[in-house]
């Protein structure tokens, strides 16, 4: 048989390769980005109960309707916007599924879709599925701003999305407020979507504060606003996320939601539905998050690295061109090997595998382990 591939030329992920050196080698893994603590045990209470209360049948294929408007209602009060739990909020398997649905929804044969490197790596891939043909803008570490007169000169008649990742996973950095302001000014009177991943939402440091895509009238008409349950609530095995975006858009993205999963987790959905009411249970996450950044870059005040401290996300970016001149990945390879450490190569998320000499480390761990990790870095020469 003779298989004509969708993706011919996709390689193995990194995180597959970086977790399974890492578990080869018995090494520290601050490569994928999972935390290495418990969720909360009153959450995992609450699925319990909703399990024995019999929540165990399908939910509504937009999701359970309390959840939804529990959702509403945080977005309103954090952001000031309002989106209607009937329909313009969806319950998703994770936040890669809702990326999926947007993508697909929209993205027909040649459409141009613009993607900012360094970026997450299930974008690409899934717009080349639709047919779309990914249109890049390389940010350059260690600030990795958007020149906003490069993005204006790759919009062309065939540009049908924008996708923006903030705080954006692997560079740790933010998109402003007034980059987001130079993003609606571009897209006004365009029929150009956007697809906003904001899944670490939560994470933001030093006083910075997330700008979300829904917060800029413009913008939120043309966007869709993507967030993890995973990532806030420290559970990315449970695998549930949401999209909000305004009617017309969510009428399309559901038609591929329906016949992609259908509905998600029902006694899950109702544990959340219950726990995220208390706006506690996540507005403590920066705090949270901020102290274990600065346990890791304490303990390696004395190392060779260098870096900027990470404004969001759970990542933290090191420079190690004060160490050798090697290629990140073969670097990031003899890390795991010699030292028993795991972090993932930035290089792989470039244009062309451009290598800046910086590796991505995930601090969501114990302070145990980030102590360990702490004193190899510090060894390393």
């Amino acid at each position: 048989m003779t298989i004509n591939s969708k993706l011919p030329n996709l390689p193995e992920s990194i995180f597959t390769t970086m977790s399974g050196l890492a578990n080869e080698h018995n090494a520290i893994n601050l490569s994928q980005g999972f935390p290495n603590f418990k969720t909360s045990t009153v959450l995992q209470n609450l699925v319990s109960k909703a399990m024995l209360e019999g929540h165990n049948q399908y939910a509504h294929m937009r999701g359970d309707l309390e959840l939804r408007t529990v959702i509403a209602q945080k977005i309103k009060t954090l952001y000031q916007s309002t989106y209607n739990p009937e329909n313009e909020i969806t319950i998703t398997a994770g936040a890669t599924e809702a990326l999926f649905n947007a993508i697909t929804c929209f993205i027909h044969k040649n459409d141009e879709v613009i993607i900012f490197k360094p970026a997450f790596d299930s974008y690409e891939p899934v717009v080349k599925l639709s047919g779309g043909v990914p249109v890049f803008i390389q940010l350059h570490y260690p600030n990795y701003k958007v020149n906003w007169q490069e993005v204006a000169s790759k919009i062309t008649s065939k540009t049908k999305m924008i996708i923006l990742n903030t705080p954006l996973n692997p560079t740790g950095t933010l998109f402003e407020d007034q980059d987001m302001l130079a993003l609606q000014n571009l897209i006004k009177n365009t029929n150009i979507i956007v697809l906003s991943d904001e899944v670490y939402e939560h994470m933001t440091f030093d006083g910075n504060i997330h700008q979300s895509a829904c917060k800029y009238p413009i913008l939120k008409a043309q966007s869709f606003v993507i967030a993890s349950f995973g990532k806030t609530f420290h559970n990315t095995g449970w695998k549930i996320g949401y999209c909000a975006a305004p009617k017309p858009l969510m009428d399309e993205f559901v038609k591929v939601h329906e016949f992609n999963v259908y509905s998600i987790n029902t006694p899950y959905q109702k544990a959340f539905a219950t726990f995220i009411k208390d706006s506690n249970n996540y507005n403590y996450l920066p705090t949270f998050y901020q102290n274990k950044r600065d346990l890791f870059l304490n303990g390696i005040k004395d190392a060779k690295f260098s870096y900027i401290p990470s404004k969001g996300t759970y990542f933290q970016l090191l420079k190690y061109d004060n160490i050798t001149q090697e290629n990140d990945v073969d670097f990031a390879k003899r890390l795991v090997i010699e030292f028993k450490i795991a972090t993932i190569p930035i290089s792989v998320f470039n244009v062309n595998h451009l290598d800046e000499k910086v590796l991505r480390f995930c601090f969501a761990k114990t302070d145990e382990t980030i102590i360990k990790a702490t004193e190899i870095l510090c060894k390393i020469q």
